[in-house]
């Protein structure tokens, strides 16, 4: 696991461990900021970016050293 804070993860650069459907590195497009501004960021928006295509995941899933690499490798 490695310390990551949610605000400075906009554009930053991940390489998935087991890639699916060749969708291997994405980049951090959107913090998905909550209704309520007391609440805390639960949740990014990533892109592929071989397909573009984006979903939201969890920003503390990108701190999992076996499901995420920062960077691209």
């Amino acid at each position: 696991m490695i310390n990551l804070n949610p605000k400075k993860l906009l554009l930053s650069k991940w390489t998935a461990v087991k890639p699916v459907a060749k969708q291997k590195h994405f980049l951090v497009s959107k913090i998905i900021v909550p209704e309520m501004p007391d609440q805390p960021i639960e949740f990014v928006e990533i892109e592929a970016i071989y397909t573009k295509k984006t979903r939201q995941i969890a920003w503390r899933e990108l701190a999992d050293t076996d499901m995420w690499i920062q960077g691209w490798k």
